[in-house]
């Protein structure tokens, strides 16, 4: 399939991610796409709507840092570690508006957490997959395929209500 072709079909739809294993291939497509749509929808967003929450929603801001964040953080739980203090500080901080930080700096954090996830998943075997992990302070149990499938719906998850918000936010005058 050509370049140009691949870009109009959906990741899944492009066959295997060399090196996953199939049982992590719906994984890596989710994260694949959230990767490639972050950029899609953000093309010419106006950088001064970062923080813009419309009607009281979620600001394409909390967005950015919490698809990096809680990428990170379910991998943090996937390796068997608990978040670190400076992993929870950031998740205190996300949503929190800061003129300081940039749309491609948010862009960016957002890539190299779904780089470090791919790079995750191809160090696995199948056989890991229904390895217990706990999630949280509760240590709330759950599988390693769970928590993986989990970190990549929820990246597509946010990458959609982000759409709107950025829809909303670049056709509103504020």
């Amino acid at each position: 399939m050509s370049a140009e072709k691949s870009k109009k079909v959906e990741n899944w739809l492009r066959g295997k991610v060399e090196g996953i294993p199939d049982l992590l291939q719906p994984a890596a497509h989710a994260f694949l796409q959230s990767r490639e749509e972050v950029v899609e929808y953000l093309e010419d967003f106006p950088e001064n709507k970062l923080w813009v929450k419309p009607s009281g929603r979620a600001c394409v801001g909390f967005h950015l840092q919490h698809i990096a964040g809680v990428t990170d953080r379910l991998l943090t739980y996937a390796r068997g570690e608990q978040l670190s203090e400076k992993q929870l500080k950031y998740l205190k901080a996300e949503g929190v508006p800061d003129d300081h930080i940039k749309l491609e700096e948010l862009i960016e954090q957002v890539q190299n957490r779904i780089d470090a996830a791919i790079i995750y998943l191809k160090d696995l075997e199948e056989d890991d997959l229904s390895r217990t992990v706990e999630v949280g302070r509760k240590r709330i149990p759950s599988t390693l395929m769970g928590v993986l499938f989990h970190a990549a719906e929820h990246s597509q998850r946010h990458i959609g209500q982000m759409l709107v918000t950025v829809s909303v936010v670049k056709d509103k005058n504020t």
